[in-house]
């Protein structure tokens, strides 16, 4: 039976049909979603800001900066609001995911590395992928998903690894 040491914990939400999870280290809360502040000139990703107990957090559509369809508000959406680990600060955002699903740990020797496709595709954002319930859950390096941004949303930044 694997220790506790040999397993991490993570949270567990879905973009469509996929199923993506984030270090529990990493989320600071789950919010329920409301429209957030519109900034002129973002990118088509940032939502605006939300006040998350008096911070002006910016919320992310997930969905977007992965290439996929617009996120469709339903009575399951939420936001994760998560404390990014950067190199020299911690970063605050708001995620909307389609439906949080739950914590639960995977252990070490069950998280494998991005495929390889046999072809040069934007996979830095995986920090690992595990076999579940007949299909797949990927791991999000939030780091390296952010860092290629300038300004608020990334800058040069340290990998965020899998937690040990």
């Amino acid at each position: 039976m694997a220790g506790a040491s040999s397993e991490s914990q993570f949270v567990t939400f879905s973009l469509g049909d996929e199923v993506f999870a984030l270090p529990v280290s990493v989320v600071r809360e789950i919010l329920d979603h409301e429209e957030a502040f519109k900034i002129p000139h973002g990118p088509d990703y940032l939502l605006g800001l939300r006040d998350v107990r008096g911070q002006g957090v910016p919320v992310i559509d997930l969905r977007l900066k992965l290439g996929m369809t617009r996120t469709v508000r339903t009575p399951h959406t939420r936001i994760l609001v998560l404390d990014v680990p950067m190199r020299e600060r911690t970063l605050a955002l708001g995620l909307v995911a389609d439906k949080v699903f739950e914590v639960t740990p995977f252990r070490h020797d069950e998280i494998e590395q991005a495929p390889d496709i046999g072809a040069r595709w934007n996979s830095d954002y995986i920090a690992g992928v595990v076999r579940r319930n007949g299909g797949f859950v990927v791991i999000i390096d939030l780091v390296r998903l952010f860092s290629g941004d300038a300004g608020a949303l990334g800058g040069a930044a340290g990998r965020m690894a899998v937690p040990a």
